[in-house]
């Protein structure tokens, strides 16, 4: 049977990519505080971001130890002129890792993640 993660492009597959989310966050932030995420699509290559080719949607998930996936936000940027950066602000009780996910109309689904550490 086929699963959605396999079809996943995850960060490694072209090394430096106008697809691959970057995630910004603290390293670790006390329990309960209040801190921003930042997810930048093509910030070291930029995206075209054309009604053509552009960045459909992103979203954010947050895995701790023992739960499933929390959904944490999703950005619609529609097509072609929005910029594929968004930051938000949440909190956390337990360490996670964050994973960001972006959807390009041509080129599918990418990932990429960070561990966010509780002080």
């Amino acid at each position: 049977m086929a699963r959605f993660g396999d079809i996943i492009n995850p960060p490694e597959k072209e090394g430096k990519e106008k697809h691959v989310p970057v995630v910004e966050a603290p390293a670790s932030v006390k329990r309960g505080e209040v801190f921003q995420v930042t997810v930048t699509i093509g910030k070291e290559v930029p995206h075209p971001n054309t009604i053509e080719h552009h960045i459909k949607w992103i979203q954010v998930y947050a895995a701790m130890e023992g739960r499933n996936p929390v959904h944490i936000a999703t950005f619609d940027l529609g097509p072609a002129f929005a910029y594929p950066k968004v930051t938000f602000t949440m909190k956390l009780e337990n360490k996670a890792t964050l994973f960001a996910l972006e959807y390009c109309n041509i080129h599918g689904v990418w990932e990429n993640s960070v561990n966010v550490e509780i002080e």
